[in-house]
Formats: C-alpha cells, sequence, structure tokens
C-alpha cells in the first residue's frame, strides 16, 4: 500500500512529538483492518531505530546499518511478539503472559545499538487477561527510549488499564472522495463499486478487488436473490459459500439485506424481492453479522448458515 492520504495527520503529529524529545514509551494504533495502521508502524518504526533519518519528514534512509537490519528481519533492538505456539506445536489463539515477560525481560536490558528499544505486539488485543496484567508493569515502569507498539483492530477487547497507559492514534475511514481518489490512483477498476462493497474502507475495497471479492458479492446477491423466489437450493448455497471465503460472503449478504431495506425507505424497487418486511430484514440484517463473528467459534459453520438462510427463504 503506498502512503495514503488519511496517514498524514497522524504521521505529523508523531514527528512533531519526536523532534520536541516528547514521544510516549507506548503507542496504540487502532482502527479497522484495511487503513494501513501496520504500514505506519512499520515506517515509523524503521524511521525512529534508523541512523541517519530525514530531518524534517523522520522518514528512514533506506541504506544505513540499522535499515539493512530491519531489512533482513535482525535489528538486535527490535522484537514483536505475536501469536506463539503451543508445546505440541499448534498455534495459539491467544497471546500468554510467559510471553510478555520474556518481552519485559528482554526490555530491561540495554540497547545493544545504544538507541531505542522497539517492541511490537501484533494483535494486542489477543493479549489473554493474565498477559495483559503482566504488561501493566513494563507500562508503568518504562525503561529509558523504550517503545512499545501495541497493534489492535478491536481495542475495546483491552483493558482500560493498558489503553489509558497509551497514546492512542485511531485509524478512522476517510472521507469518500479522498478514498476514491486513492484507489482510483491504485489503479483499482471499478473503484466506487469496490468501495462501497468494502463499506467505505479503501484499503479492504483495494486488497478484495485483488481477490474477485466483486465477483463474490454479485454471487451472493444472486444467490439470495433466487431463494427469496423460491429457486435454488439452500444447501447448495450454505456449500458453496463454505467451500469460498464465508465471512466475507456474509457481509456481502448483510450489506445486501441492509441496501433492501434503504431501497424499501426510498420507495424504489427491492433489490432482492425479498418478502421480509422491515423490521425482518433489520432482525436479518443482525443475524448475518452474528453468523459471521461465530464461523470462527465452536458451532458448525454448516449449521450456522444453514439457520440463516433458512430464515432469509
Amino acid at each position: 500500500m503506498s502512503t495514503p492520504p488519511w496517514h498524514a495527520e497522524h504521521w505529523s503529529r508523531l514527528q512533531a512529538r519526536r523532534a520536541r524529545g516528547a514521544l510516549p514509551h507506548a503507542l496504540l494504533l487502532c482502527g479497522p483492518t484495511g487503513l494501513g495502521k501496520r504500514a505506519f508502524a512499520q515506517r515509523f518504526i524503521q524511521g525512529l531505530l534508523c541512523e541517519q533519518p530525514d530531518g524534517n519528514t523522520g522518514v528512514a534512509c533506506g541504506h544505513c546499518r540499522a535499515c539493512l537490519l530491519l531489512a533482513a528481519g535482525s535489528h538486535p533492538d527490535l522484537v514483536s511478539l505475536t501469536y506463539g505456539l503451543r508445546k505440541d506445536g499448534v498455534q495459539r489463539s491467544e497471546i500468554v503472559v510467559e510471553q510478555i515477560r520474556d518481552l519485559s525481560a528482554r526490555l530491561a536490558m540495554s540497547s545493544q545499538f545504544g538507541g531505542w528499544q522497539v517492541a511490537v505486539i501484533d494483535p494486542a488485543d489477543a493479549m489473554n487477561a493474565a498477559a495483559a496484567n503482566a504488561l501493566l508493569k513494563t507500562l508503568e515502569e518504562p525503561a529509558a527510549q523504550t517503545m512499545l507498539v501495541l497493534l489492535a483492530d478491536a481495542p475495546w477487547q483491552l483493558p482500560q488499564t493498558i489503553r489509558s497507559r497509551c497514546q492512542r492514534i485511531e485509524f478512522h475511514l476517510p472521507a469518500p472522495d479522498q478514498a476514491l481518489a486513492w484507489l482510483q490512483a491504485e489503479g483499482v477498476a471499478d473503484a466506487a463499486t469496490a468501495l462501497q462493497a468494502a463499506g467505505g474502507n479503501p484499503g479492504l475495497a483495494r486488497d478484495w478487488t485483488a481477490q474477485g471479492a466483486l465477483d463474490r458479492r454479485r454471487e451472493v446477491r444472486k444467490d439470495l436473490a433466487a431463494l427469496a423466489a423460491g429457486r435454488g437450493q439452500t444447501a447448495d448455497v450454505v456449500k458453496r459459500w463454505l467451500d469460498d471465503e464465508p465471512a466475507q460472503r456474509l457481509w456481502f449478504a448483510a450489506q445486501a439485506s441492509a441496501d433492501e431495506m434503504k431501497a424499501r425507505a426510498d420507495r424504489q424497487a427491492p433489490p432482492l424481492s425479498s418478502a421480509m418486511d422491515a423490521d425482518m430484514l433489520a432482525q436479518w440484517y443482525a443475524a448475518a453479522n452474528r453468523t459471521r463473528q461465530a464461523l470462527s467459534g465452536p458451532l458448525r459453520d454448516d449449521l450456522l448458515l444453514l439457520e440463516l438462510l433458512a430464515m432469509w427463504r
């Protein structure tokens, strides 16, 4: 992703604090997936550890020893923490207390290059309660020139005690005209349709276009229209959705029901010809979103989808 315009204000404020020698010891970068917060964090960390950053912009030079080590993934003063492995080799679904304790011990040591030490926790909202409590001590008693960078798609899942000790940088959806101009500059075909499909999120719009998501969106609407008209089999639709990006298809399904509610409110022809009234459509919209979230849970995905589509039909 090229540096998007909605990063500019966050970047300038952070660099102004750096110029004053007033950087916080912990940053929390949060907001929806697709707005580039991880790219922003990477760019900032590169500039922070660079030996010859641009004095005006804070951007890394790209050729000093630190930059070369960062590019190789071997800078000794940068540590990244994410999901670890259990003893049986299976990836954990959360960040656990032992990982935070190891991180704190690492940060208690001196910087090998005599500058900043940086720790990245991503996704920070995956820390369990014990891990979050263990991190508090490091946040409350930070070592000099130590920077913690927390990234979270769902910051509300972090304890308030963690959030209150971080400088929060929150990425919001840009204005539609700014997002559309950026997508067009990125060469995204049918940018307006892609942006609408992604709920105004330009990063998702670009990525989904590259992944063929707009075709998937058309298929979802076709499937819902067929079921509403009594054509096709629910089981066939469930199989097709489960075979290819089921969570994304449920996003488009919820979006389709919202579009139908809007069409009825505007007294336009319903795009899917559903027999449900406005209240039922609203309930189905909420159910589609709940089902999307439940796909990562213990319940069988096929049964979840069968129940949802049976409501539609």
